[in-house]
């Protein structure tokens, strides 16, 4: 399966100059803990970097640092896991394993925002897998009960 199949394409974004006060308030209203940082490059949304709700509170509250100084390129995380959506989950998932991160910006072969693909994301749908194969064999003690009684 390829991470366009499972991923978000309802994605909160950001520009790098957006006051750090605004990326929360965004947050808040769209019921996230990230937001992609975008620039628009060429007719195209391409991400270069994430914002989390750690990120503020780590980065800016617990430094006391002055919120109307602070900008979201200030803060953000630069260097940013990207996958492509013909890439399978397997590798997506490796991934961030390896770097250690819960959400990646899903891109198409050019660089573009297209979605975003959380743990949460890969959880659903192999719930979604589980459940199926739970009705499959469900069904198949069905049939065998009925065919031999």
């Amino acid at each position: 399966m390829t991470v366009g199949v499972i991923c978000n394409p309802n994605v909160a974004t950001i520009g790098t100059h957006a006051e750090i006060i605004e990326a929360a308030t965004l947050m808040r209203e769209d019921h996230v803990g990230d937001l992609v940082v975008v620039e628009h490059r060429g007719g195209r949304t391409v991400p270069v970097g994430i914002l989390t709700d750690r990120d503020i509170v780590v980065g800016v509250l617990a430094k006391r640092a002055v919120l109307d100084a602070v900008t979201v390129g200030d803060v953000m995380s630069r260097s940013l896991l990207t996958v492509r959506r013909d890439h399978s989950v397997e590798f997506a998932l490796r991934e961030m394993r390896r770097i250690g991160v819960r959400r990646a910006p899903v891109v198409d072969a050019d660089g573009g925002l297209i979605g975003i693909l959380s743990i949460d994301d890969i959880i659903q749908n192999l719930a979604q897998q589980l459940g199926r194969l739970a009705d499959l064999i469900r069904l198949e003690q069905t049939a065998e009960q009925t065919a031999r009684p």
